[in-house]
């Protein structure tokens, strides 16, 4: 077997997050091969050995799995988005819980996965997207959407996308008709020249009101008042009529959301990462912020702060973790890696002080507002890393709760953590490789898993949340 040699084989199952597995006769192997299911007959060619390990690039499915279902989405298969929207919501949540029980089999750990918790809407539940402008092809004309699968470069024009708003989908074809109308150029990723770069959406999924950020570099002007015009040109309707959309399509009439805008911001970005950031952030009309509510607090959304993606699965989520927390009645949280201080202040009305750890400023002002707004005097949020502020936090905390980035804890972070030898800890983390690497250093400090539990909060994409109850031996 070597690179560019052409094998046909059935999937015989897929690891975390979307790596499956085809065993192959002739010579006797298994080989490696990215966005497939289960069950499917796939023609693939070799592209790598890793570790003596043969990769492959899939280039044809043969036949599809015998649960596959077509897509109702229109970009599914070009789109970089997602990867599972031809199975059924039920396949979906079963074949994720099978890749976490593998990962957990493989790190040599015994405990069990109570149950998967799918989200409440399985369409349009995204809150925030973040779209990028190029070209579809080599030369081609000004597109505006996701990054094409398997692509740096060519752009997918998103129109029906069937996991954000409607409103979204509106937004994004009126937005890009506006540019190519006036000739825009794109930024080049390469050789950092142009002027479009992002649009970034956000939408209350609770009152329906939009804030639209456009993202650019400073190499050209923008017509602020025409810009502002066109999009509130836009019929805008109910706000809270059919917010939580079943369908995914996009609304009748190519004018009209049923939302309402409340911002409109202009945001300069020089940096050369492909990434969305501000050098400088205007605001064109309205405001640069509204409000989302979860278990009956309100939470200020600014254009950079950090909030669940999936607002009702959020719920679920936090939902599990006040569940796996307890009682916190007269005790000292520690809520590290906090954000924007939802899960602190979710804690907070029935603890003694919850102190929440964030090493972006931004989220970490927003989590201040957020408390005082909701007339919570018990929280204390800190900026920093959490290595280092963990040097002055000396008092030892009642109950932790931890979750990290994807990339999980910095391993000198998680022994400090460990010395504060609390009873039980709670984990929430994004991506399940992290946490069993996580889970061993633990459990060679005591602590065994006492509860897990998953919530899926990207229906149709490979992600997952897990949530694990950390229970230190002989407490």
């Amino acid at each position: 077997m070597k690179k560019g040699d052409i094998f046909e084989g059935i999937v015989d199952r897929t690891e975390f997050p979307n790596k499956g597995i085809v065993f192959i006769e002739e010579p006797d192997c298994k080989v490696l091969v990215k966005n497939v299911l289960p069950g499917q007959r796939i023609r693939f060619q070799i592209t790598k050995k890793k570790k003596g390990k043969p990769e492959g690039r899939l280039l044809e499915v043969i036949e599809p799995a015998a649960n596959e279902q077509p897509s109702g989405c229109i970009h599914f298969g070009s789109c970089g988005g997602c990867r599972y929207q031809n199975l059924s919501y039920p396949d979906q949540l079963a074949l994720k819980r099978s890749q976490v029980e593998e990962l957990i089999r493989k790190a040599g750990f015994e405990f069990s996965i109570e149950d998967i918790y799918g989200s409440p809407t399985e369409y349009g539940y995204r809150n925030k997207m973040e779209y990028t402008f190029g070209d579809e092809y080599k030369d081609g004309p000004l597109a505006l959407g996701m990054h094409k699968k398997n692509s740096f470069y060519d752009i997918v024009p998103i129109s029906g996308c069937r996991i954000v708003n409607p409103d979204f989908n509106v937004i994004v074809q009126t937005v890009l008709a506006y540019f190519r109308g006036l000739g825009a150029t794109f930024y080049h990723r390469i050789r950092h020249e142009g002027y479009l770069r992002h649009l970034v959406l956000r939408r209350s999924v609770k009152t329906g009101d939009i804030l639209v950020n456009l993202v650019t570099s400073s190499q050209g002007e923008l017509d602020e008042e025409g810009f502002v015009e066109r999009l509130l040109s836009l019929e805008q309707g109910d706000p809270t009529a059919d917010s939580s959309n079943e369908t995914g399509a996009v609304y009748a009439g190519p004018d009209r959301v049923k939302g309402r805008i409340v911002g409109i911001l202009h945001t300069i970005n020089d940096s050369v990462a492909d990434v969305v950031k501000s050098d400088e952030t205007r605001i064109l009309y309205g405001e640069d912020y509204f409000y989302e509510y979860l278990f009956g607090q309100r939470f200020k959304i600014s254009p950079f702060s950090f909030f669940q993606t999936n607002t009702l699965g959020a719920e679920v989520l936090y939902e599990k973790v006040r569940e796996y927390v307890g009682d916190t009645k007269d005790k000292l949280v520690y809520d590290l890696y906090t954000g924007t201080g939802t899960i602190a202040q979710m804690l907070a009305p029935v603890a003694d002080k919850v102190i929440g750890v964030e090493i972006v400023e931004e989220a970490v002002e927003a989590a201040r507002i957020n408390a005082a707004d909701n007339g919570l005097d018990n929280c204390e949020f800190i900026a920093g890393d959490v290595l280092k502020v963990l040097d002055d936090l000396t008092e030892k905390p009642d109950v932790l709760v931890l979750d990290p980035p994807r990339d999980g804890i910095n391993p000198k972070a998680l022994r400090k953590i460990i010395s504060y030898g609390v009873d039980e800890m709670v984990y929430v983390s994004c991506k399940p490789t992290s946490l069993m690497r996580d889970l061993v250093i633990l459990g060679e400090a005591g602590y065994r898993v006492k509860r897990c539990s998953l919530v899926d909060m990207f229906p149709g994409t490979v992600h997952v949340e897990t949530i694990v109850l950390l229970q230190k031996l002989n407490s």
